[in-house]
């Protein structure tokens, strides 16, 4: 039988009442019904398997297990920094990016941005098309998706990988150098990649200054809301996750 998937925050062992949204996506999306099992996540990497026990007036009541971290999390934390993109192009990436196992994704506004601003609402679109896309893949971590902040301002954790067609390293070589192993975990990664125009040299030069690597992606050039795929499943891909 299909175990369904709902967000939950507070996951504790024990019978509950569903919140309203979680609630909401279980009767009216899935038709849920008493005795079905269910998957329960909290959105920052646990998860809790149950029961279905009611279906009434009052809401969704479940029975569910201890919390157990999830087994679906890659072992690299990959962070992505795109450049803001006009229109609705960014919606993708947040969906695949979420797929693939990212831990965030934080726009950057950068020189040659034809967008200048993130509105609420288009962020607020975003994060839930994260947790969608969490649900969906069987993630229990949504990964978070940031507002838009100037590229001088980014600040990461572990190593910067910074997309240049120019540079003369290859992500590849990047790959190689990040190591881990069974005892040491991998180096986190952030990485960051240009809008349309690409990155000026001076952007590049300067997070290279801040100890960031430029890369090359290959031999072709891609789109702007391609790179940033393209980079998140060659690195979670190496690390085999």
């Amino acid at each position: 039988m299909r175990r369904h998937r709902v967000r939950v925050d507070a996951l504790a062992e024990g019978e509950r009442t569903l919140p309203g949204a979680a609630a909401h996506h279980l009767t009216r999306v899935l038709r849920a019904r008493p005795g079905q099992p269910v998957a329960a996540f909290d959105g920052a990497g646990l998860e809790a398997y149950g029961t279905i026990v009611a279906v009434d007036a009052d809401g969704v009541r479940v029975d569910l297990e201890a919390p157990r971290p999830a087994a679906t999390e890659p072992d690299r934390a990959v962070t992505l920094a795109p450049a803001l993109l006009k229109g609705d192009k960014l919606a993708d990436v947040v969906r695949m990016a979420t797929e693939l196992g990212v831990v965030a994704v934080r726009p950057v506004l950068s020189r040659r941005c034809d967008a200048t601003e993130l509105s609420p609402a288009r962020l607020a679109r975003w994060r839930r098309v994260a947790e969608e896309a969490a649900r969906q893949c069987g993630r229990a971590r949504v990964p978070e998706v940031a507002e838009a902040a100037r590229l001088d301002a980014l600040v990461w954790t572990g190593a910067l990988l910074v997309a240049d067609p120019f540079a003369e390293a290859t992500l590849g070589d990047a790959a190689a150098d990040l190591g881990g192993t069974r005892d040491a975990p991998p180096t986190p990664v952030t990485i960051v990649t240009g809008p349309e125009g690409g990155l000026t040299p001076d952007e590049v030069a300067a997070l290279v200054a801040r100890g960031g690597r430029a890369v090359a992606l290959g031999r072709r050039v891609l789109r702007a809301e391609t790179a940033p795929v393209a980079v998140a499943a060659a690195l979670l891909t190496w690390d085999g996750t």
